[in-house]
């Protein structure tokens, strides 16, 4: 025999689920011994009578659709220290559902792009931010009416159109008979009732339609405009006060790369086994770099024009260019004086990476003390780098050429590379820089000169 706590408790959820589906509304239908009633004083409360005896009052409680879908308002992440401002560009529009972690906006830095991704599962309610306009760190972006459920995917949408054509045959109409053919001459016309005629200058030609032709845009003198990126700015604004600053003077070498390139193709399936990291150029000049930079300190140093003195770092921080679709960014390996061809190897593959995939991160770029930039890759024989202020010396290095070169009194043909050192001339005289190049130009062409610390 059940007991009455659990005799209402049974009632009363049956009656429930009855209210709930319709079949007892306002609660006026009973079950026996049990009937439901609006207690007083609350307005969403039922009272539960037990063989009129007991009464229990209980409490619902209605879920509506303010809970469910909680509207959110996303704010602009935090910036680091040197940057203040950025400029949206939209990825997505009002109305739009997106999932949890989809981009919606990229917030363009003088560094970098910032991606600000969805909280949540939900649609866009409304853009509180113009497209490119400027936000600074907290200020509020954009909208989001949360849903329970991700966004569905386009492949169960593309069912239905891949099998259309299948249902072509059968729904495809019935086509138009043709036209009989004609068994007579069409009547010619009486010589009584000659045809209207007008003259020449009164015709007046229709103008054809407009036809797209292959070569229609040729020989057209048209352009359009596009709004320069706030790292563009941020590049051109930088590169132009480090030459109306700095004192800008460049020494050139060239590297004989046969050694190198022996030492690469020996060990590279080796260097490949054990680190999982294919052995490059990059890694043995940053090395080489790190290696002159010690020797010659006054390199790494810097001005500090507020206070007029000069600053020299203990530590070695090399920027290294890379160029993406969206641009040159220049992210930093740090600590370059305590790592290993491996670490260095590994560190430009993963900053390489985070580059073409857009998702380098501020801190990756910040700071530097020398700076390594490439236009070898892209096929440059000779050219002289701008220093990426507040360093004061870049190291720009050039594509590989097979050339005739003077070895042992002998004319051979060497794989050879040509080098630009660019250096404030305020801080860093000749003699130091030519010399910095040298050990560069050393290192490089024996890695023998590392070990040996000469």
């Amino acid at each position: 025999m059940l007991s009455r706590s659990r005799c209402v408790s049974r009632a009363f959820s049956r009656s429930l689920s009855a209210f709930q589906k319709g079949n007892c509304p306002l609660g006026r239908r009973s079950l026996p011994g049990v009937s439901l009633c609006q207690g007083p004083g609350y307005p969403n409360s039922r009272k539960v009578v037990l063989n009129n005896n007991s009464v229990f009052s209980v409490r619902f409680f209605r879920t509506t659709a303010v809970c469910k879908d909680d509207l959110v308002t996303v704010k602009t992440p935090a910036f680091a220290e040197s940057v203040t401002e950025g400029d949206v560009r939209w990825e997505k529009a009002v109305g739009d559902t997106v999932a949890e972690d989809e981009v919606v906006c990229e917030i363009e830095t003088d560094k970098t792009s910032v991606q600000v991704p969805s909280p949540a599962n939900g649609v866009i309610e409304a853009l509180l931010v113009p497209d490119g306009g400027k936000v600074e760190g907290g200020t509020p972006l954009f909208t989001l009416r949360k849903t329970g459920a991700a966004p569905a995917k386009a492949k169960p949408a593309e069912a239905p159109a891949a099998a259309a054509p299948k249902a072509e045959p059968t729904a495809a109409p019935i086509p138009p008979p043709a036209a009989p053919i004609p068994t007579q001459m069409p009547p010619v016309p009486s010589p009584s009732q000659p045809p209207s005629s007008k003259p020449v200058s009164a015709v007046k030609p229709t103008a054809a339609p407009p036809l797209a032709e292959p070569g229609a845009g040729k020989g057209l003198r048209s352009e359009h405009r596009e709004k320069m990126n706030r790292m563009r700015q941020r590049i051109a604004q930088r590169l132009k006060e480090a030459q109306n600053t700095c004192a800008m003077l460049t020494t050139f070498n060239e590297i004989d790369m046969s050694n190198i390139q022996e030492m690469r193709a020996r060990h590279k399936e080796a260097f490949l086994k054990k680190h999982n990291l294919k052995l490059g150029f990059m890694s043995a000049f940053v090395k080489a770099s790190a290696f002159a930079l010690q020797e010659q300190p006054v390199v790494n140093a810097v001005i500090d024009d507020t206070t007029k003195e000069v600053v020299y770092r203990d530590y070695i921080d090399i920027s290294v260019a890379v160029a993406t679709p969206r641009g040159l960014v220049v992210p930093v390996i740090r600590n370059v004086e305590a790592m290993n061809y491996a670490d260095i190897e590994r560190t430009i593959t993963e900053l390489g990476e985070k580059a073409r995939k857009n998702e380098l991160a501020i801190e990756d770029m910040d700071g530097g003390t020398f700076t390594i930039s490439n236009g070898g890759v892209f096929g440059s024989l000779f050219g002289t780098p701008i220093i990426n202020p507040p360093q004061s010396a870049i190291l720009g290095m050039h594509a590989i050429f097979d050339r005739p070169v003077a070895v042992g009194g002998k004319v051979e043909v060497r794989p050879m590379m040509y080098v630009a050192l660019t250096y404030d001339h305020r801080l860093i005289d000749g003699r130091e820089a030519v010399t910095f190049l040298r050990k560069i130009k050393a290192a490089v062409e024996d890695p023998r000169v590392l070990l040996l610390d000469l």
